[in-house]
């Protein structure tokens, strides 16, 4: 709560703009309650360059999550060559990383909450570390299994940090919105997904023909090179989000990160004018085992289902179609392993971040529903006629080829950038590690089951197999058309 004070109000008072558009203060804003630290955030957002660079450093951590999930979607049929793996086998080890990520994403979300984001995002880097060595010299696929699975949990820790330092460095609504930074992630997975192509075509033109069975070591290898440098950058440059103390009680250390990352001109008030901080019980609140029932209460239910639904339909298609995209392109289109990494490259990188730019840049104006709505029709009708072409031969080829990228296209600005908001978005602080850390656990269990079966499906159906993944993207249009909750710009946090 601010002050009563009139003149003490007039003084806080934001002027209209800041040189670069944004509001700023003509006084200092007296900080006397966690309330007054949530508002402040969502009205001005952060205005210093070390926010900026949480937020970069946090789209690191995302850069890392893609680039080893798909690191090895390109050398899994060499994998599978080498290893004489069955198609169940082949399966296995490409989901074995989401059986990691399931435990790490339901134990992260939790820990997130209790223990604070900066403890979990200064770990979660090792696991990306070890994880990427130990794959590179798999001796066999159970090792390799295993050290996939370290590597999920690496994931699962930091996607929900990741996205609680999204939003919580953001302000509520204007350019560079809590909206737009947790839609960044898209955009930020398929760059990763699209350089990891890059690596894959230079070691291929420059590694020796006879030598081509131990590329996909060498790019799961490479891994561990990025994952250092954003550990010891982290380092120096992050904080711990000024809600989440707020909500632990600690309006001391709030008020000093707003003052040091935020750039923000905010005092503490004197102590006999603080108030009792409500959320000062949050390590009994939130951070909780209890928190998971919560998300299942009266005010998010539906939020919790809904988002359930966008992630899981999302990701089962995301799992077939732009993941298996090498597999598609080599095993059902029939073509060779140079062509299948030019439009792989050109697919992610090209298609997948362009449609994660554009649905950044227009979440604002259409909000996260509308797009998400969109974007799941255009990936059933890729679909569709994916299903219809089936194996392409001549001009062909470049309408399938179009439609895996339509495909990219759409999940990158439509659901699968905005998962992330329903799932980040929807919850107040004390609540949002184990919102995001549930929503991330189910949708990697059900990523399990299409990581598994896409291979045994492709194998058996062909290119009938379209018609099945269609199936995701039209439950999900027909669950976020019933369901009307929208998280754009959303105070959740006043709802407490």
């Amino acid at each position: 709560m601010t002050s009563t004070d009139p003149a003490a109000n007039a003084a806080q008072t934001p002027s209209a703009s800041a040189p670069n558009g944004q509001a700023t203060m003509q006084a200092p804003r007296i900080i006397s309650s966690a309330a007054d630290i949530h508002s402040v955030l969502a009205e001005f957002g952060s205005q210093g360059t070390k926010t900026t660079a949480v937020i970069i450093l946090a789209l690191g951590g995302i850069f890392m999550d893609a680039y080893d999930f798909s690191s090895l979607a390109f050398g899994i049929t060499a994998i599978q060559e080498q290893f004489g793996l069955s198609g169940f086998m082949t399966g296995l080890v490409n989901a074995s990383i989401m059986v990691g990520a399931v435990i790490g994403a339901l134990f992260g979300g939790y820990l997130v909450d209790r223990f604070g984001r900066y403890k979990l995002f200064m770990a979660d880097m090792v696991f990306f570390v070890v994880a990427a060595i130990g794959c590179a010299v798999s001796p066999n696929e159970w090792v390799l299994i295993a050290f996939r699975f370290v590597m999920g949990i690496g994931v699962g820790l930091d996607l929900p940090v990741a996205m609680a330092f999204l939003a919580e460095f953001s302000k509520l609504k204007g350019k560079g919105n809590r909206s737009q930074r947790v839609n960044a992630w898209s955009p930020a997975w398929y760059f990763a997904t699209g350089m990891g192509y890059v690596i894959v075509l230079i070691i291929f033109i420059t590694l020796p023909y006879e030598q081509h069975a131990i590329l996909w070591r060498i790019v799961v290898g490479f891994g561990a090179v990025p994952a250092l440098i954003v550990l010891l950058v982290r380092r120096r440059y992050l904080a711990e989000s000024p809600e989440w103390l707020a909500n632990q009680g600690d309006l001391r250390g709030a008020v000093e990160v707003m003052r040091s990352h935020h750039n923000l001109n905010v005092e503490l008030a004197p102590a006999e004018e603080r108030e009792t901080p409500v959320a000062s019980a949050a390590p009994e609140k939130g951070g909780r085992w209890s928190g998971f029932a919560e998300l299942f209460s009266p005010r998010y239910r539906v939020r919790t289902i809904v988002a359930l639904c966008v992630s899981v339909f999302s990701t089962f298609g995301y799992n077939a179609v732009a993941y298996g995209t090498p597999l598609i392109i080599t095993t059902l289109f029939h073509q060779t392993p140079l062509i299948t990494i030019i439009a792989s490259l050109v697919i992610n990188l090209g298609f997948g971040t362009l449609g994660g730019l554009l649905g950044m840049s227009i979440v604002n104006r259409f909000g996260t529903r509308k797009i998400t709505l969109i974007g799941f029709v255009i990936q059933a009708v890729a679909l569709g006629i994916l299903a219809l072409v089936g194996i392409p031969n001549g001009a062909l080829v470049l309408v399938a080829v179009a439609m895996l990228a339509a495909f990219v296209f759409a999940q990158a600005g439509g659901p699968g950038a905005n998962l992330m908001n329903y799932a980040t978005l929807s919850y107040p602080t004390r609540l949002r590690g184990i919102g995001i850390g549930f929503n991330q656990s189910v949708l990697r269990a059900f990523s399990i089951v299409s990581l598994i079966m896409f291979p045994i499906l492709a194998a058996s159906l062909g290119t009938g197999v379209f018609w099945i993944v269609a199936c995701a993207p039209l439950a999900g249009a027909i669950a976020v058309g019933i369901v009307a909750w929208d998280p754009t710009a959303k105070d959740v946090e006043h709802e407490d």
